[in-house]
């Protein structure tokens, strides 16, 4: 499946057209962005390891019986997904307090939740993706009540299937995001899941290998994704 037309170009990944109207290319480009945008760089091979991260696991979430738009991987950087009508709502989970929580609410980092904390986000970068309800989204009409449902019982199963997935390579998942879709008729699993989407601890030391690397400038950020990966049993091309 060849990609066409520029169909949508993001902050770090590009949709394109393909001669399937059921069908996109997704290519993960080199670029890293932070604060709704504000913050852009290159960080070598990034699009490749994302890619490939995120093949590995849409296919252990489809394992677990969790649909998603990815079909299949089609080269280093680029994957064949379904075309989504996407909902402008973000779905995050979290198993620990981090980032905009402990801002927002002044508890300390790495506080836990169990059950995991469930929170909505509306996807608009120049408005900084303010925080919402499931009454926004239904005043709003952007997913109606059984959408909205749906969208939660997805994340908390996604959670359920990679919060021990991590756990085995020595990984705590305090938090990720999820975007869904509509696919005639069904919510489907969107966008993707790698460490820009996420927040990966080292359990024993409580490194951050994830995309906080990059925000709070420690460094080494292609180095930690590369490390997740390997810890996971995921084999690079990069």
């Amino acid at each position: 499946m060849k990609a066409q037309e520029l169909l949508y170009q993001g902050k770090a990944k590009s949709a394109y057209l393909t001669d399937d109207p059921d069908l996109l290319v997704l290519a993960f480009r080199d670029d890293t962005s932070a604060f709704d945008g504000e913050i852009i760089e290159q960080l070598d091979a990034k699009g490749a390891i994302n890619n490939q991260f995120n093949a590995f696991i849409m296919g252990a979430l489809e394992a677990a019986g969790i649909e998603t738009h990815f079909e299949k991987q089609l080269s280093k950087t680029d994957s064949l997904v379904k075309r989504l009508d996407m909902i402008p709502v973000e779905c995050v989970v979290r198993n620990k307090a981090a980032g905009s929580l402990v801002r927002r609410l002044g508890v300390e980092e790495g506080l836990s939740f169990d059950p995991p904390l469930f929170e909505l986000f509306l996807k608009n970068d120049a408005l900084h993706d303010p925080m919402i309800t499931e009454h926004h989204v239904a005043a709003f009409g952007w997913a109606t009540d059984e959408e909205m449902a749906e969208m939660h019982r997805l994340s908390l199963a996604v959670n359920a299937v990679l919060a021990p997935l991590f756990a085995d390579a020595g990984l705590t998942l305090v938090d990720f995001k999820l975007e869904f879709g509509r696919f005639h008729g069904r919510i489907v699993l969107g966008d993707e899941f790698s460490p820009d989407g996420c927040r990966l601890w080292d359990t024993a030391t409580g490194e951050k290998k994830d995309k906080d690397r990059f925000r709070q400038k420690l460094g080494g950020v292609m180095e930690a994704y590369r490390e997740v990966a390997e810890r996971l049993g995921v084999v690079i091309d990069a």
